[in-house]
């Protein structure tokens, strides 16, 4: 009797975690198709893709590095790339860290599959009374971390294949960026964050061209972002009210 309600646990488990990640696999399939054919195209193959779904596991920064790679840029401009566009996964790690120094073994691993819908899904996540947190949280960032390497791999399979026209393709994760501004400036009364980004971008784009407006562009955002934070996210009194600025 104990070993079927164990059982039922088990496949409880499972199946709640999967259910918590259907949104995600809806975006990572189709968004790692993207990538995967992107890199085919780069004239790197499903064995790339596979590994750095795999390893590097930051699905803008693939995208970005699609074009590095084609562009045979330096090593530092590519950490510097990285640390900019990655560079908010910092702040995400720090508000798990004592959540994630319990899981263990497995403690690397959440690290490394911390992503942005991951972490979205990991703060609302409710643990049914009875079921194991650390171990659906692990299954969660699993899943999420599957959807997006069977992508990876199902793009760049099918961009060796058949032969199509990828103009305009890497345009599927500016898509996903416009979506994701669009919903958080209808969901949040303070647009500071948006203005910034929007009006920098626009200036570094304007002084230093289409080439070489990026990196600049990402440090002073990042910069005005880290000065500004407090009119960002209003300082909360007591009774959790926000505290006029």
């Amino acid at each position: 009797m104990q070993k079927k309600l164990l059982k039922t646990k088990e496949k409880n488990i499972y199946l709640y975690a999967f259910l918590q990640t259907v949104p995600v696999l809806l975006g990572y399939i189709f968004l790692g198709i993207a990538f995967g054919i992107m890199l085919q195209d780069a004239g790197y193959n499903y064995i790339w893709a596979f590994c750095s779904s795999l390893f590097i596991y930051a699905g803008s920064m693939q995208f970005v590095l699609v074009t590095l790679l084609s562009g045979a840029q330096s090593l530092f401009h590519t950490f510097i790339m990285t640390l900019f566009i990655n560079g908010r996964h910092i702040f995400y790690g720090l508000s798990f860290l004592e959540k994630y120094s319990k899981m263990g073994k497995a403690y690397p691993y959440m690290v490394l599959s911390l992503t942005d819908e991951t972490y979205s899904v990991l703060c609302n996540l409710k643990v049914p009374e009875g079921m194991d947190e650390k171990k659906l949280s692990f299954l969660i960032s699993f899943f999420d971390h599957l959807y997006w390497i069977t992508g990876s791999v199902i793009g760049a399979v099918i961009g060796q294949l058949i032969t199509i026209n990828t103009k305009g393709i890497d345009f599927s994760m500016t898509a996903l960026f416009v979506v994701i501004v669009v919903n958080q400036w209808m969901e949040n009364k303070n647009h500071l964050s948006a203005l910034i980004g929007f009006l920098v971008a626009l200036l570094s784009l304007f002084l230093f061209g289409p080439d070489k407006f990026l990196l600049p562009a990402l440090f002073f955002i990042v910069l005005l972002l880290v000065i500004f934070h407090n009119r960002i996210e209003p300082v909360k009194s007591g009774n959790g009210e926000e505290a006029a600025s």
